[in-house]
């Protein structure tokens, strides 16, 4: 048993549950198995079954992030929240920086928009460090938006000029890429992000990217040619992801419907899970209040905080020891 690590969380949670509390917040409990799913065709997910022979046997899917069910707190009326929970994702590569269940601290805020979030967040991080937490986690966030960040770090390239997905293409392959057919617009862009863009921010401050590109499809609103929305790097990890949350319920039908077809396509031959969805969940964002909502994973904080090297390091039960 890593004595240290166990203490070390135990105190960075107590440190969060202040935090929040002391500022107004509710924390919530909400369940890990949910009968539908957000449609999310990039994250796969785990499911089970069922059983009561009183009643008809069913799938059930392990969450990827308590999003479904905050939301539905936040429409019924119950103010800003936070809670910390465990999470699931499969497919994932078990790694450095991945366990396929990890701990989540999801926090929304009514009446914040993305940019409030970003000094939230900052404040949060510097109140609840821990004791000789590496200045790289404490220093100031510097932020920038994506479109600056690929001028930067991915040879000049500006995205307003490529919103065509063949001009895309062609950016990237003049950069050395490597194109497998008519690709879309979205998986070009990863590929820069993931080559040029993500292995280069800086290490020795944490880095907030903001407005990433519409094409990316999730329920943050969009502004023109961009979402917004932004990811917190820490160390040249993420570990933070932010949306203004969408409100307008038939956005959200159409990109439940968007979304669940991609999932359809890519899951449908490989016997991967594809979960069940509830269109009528769109209502509820329908009905949110504005508010911005942030994701965070504790595990990859911790790791960092702690100065451990692995994400392993961290978790007293890592599922490749389990395997």
């Amino acid at each position: 048993m890593n004595r240290e690590a166990a203490v070390a969380r135990s105190r960075l949670y107590s440190n969060i549950r202040t935090f929040f509390t002391d500022r107004g917040y509710l924390e919530v409990e909400t369940p890990t198995l949910s009968a539908d799913l957000i449609p999310e065709a990039t994250i796969d997910n785990f499911g089970t079954t069922f059983i009561n022979e009183f009643r008809t046997s069913r799938e059930l899917y392990m969450i990827p992030s308590p999003e479904i069910f905050i939301k539905k707190l936040l429409a019924d009326g119950s103010g800003s929240v936070f809670e910390i929970s465990k999470c699931f994702r499969n497919c994932e590569q078990l790694g450095s920086i991945h366990n396929p269940e990890f701990t989540m601290l999801e926090y929304y805020t009514v009446d914040f928009d993305e940019t409030d979030s970003i000094a939230l967040t900052c404040d949060m991080l510097r109140e609840t460090a821990l004791e000789n937490c590496p200045d790289s986690v404490l220093a100031d966030f510097e932020t920038m938006t994506v479109r600056e960040a690929v001028k930067r770090y991915a040879g000049g390239i500006d995205l307003d000029d490529l919103q065509n997905p063949r001009d895309l293409r062609k950016a990237a392959s003049d950069l050395g890429l490597i194109i497998p057919g008519p690709e879309s617009w979205d998986d070009t862009f990863n590929r820069i992000f993931i080559n040029f863009v993500e292995t280069s921010l800086p290490k020795d401050h944490p880095v907030c990217l903001t407005d990433y590109p519409k094409q990316i499809e999730c329920l943050a609103e969009a502004k023109d040619n961009y979402r917004r929305r932004w990811e917190l790097y820490i160390g040249g990890i993420e570990v933070a992801n932010c949306y203004l949350e969408e409100r307008d319920a038939d956005v959200a039908r159409d990109y439940y419907r968007r979304e669940y077809q991609k999932l359809l396509s890519l899951r449908s031959d490989n016997g991967k899970t594809i979960p069940d969805v509830d269109e009528s969940f769109c209502d509820t964002i329908g009905a949110l209040p504005k508010c911005s909502g942030v994701a965070m994973g504790l595990d990859r904080l911790l790791m960092l905080e702690t100065g451990s090297r692995e994400i392993d390091d961290v978790l007293l039960f890592p599922l490749s020891n389990i395997l």
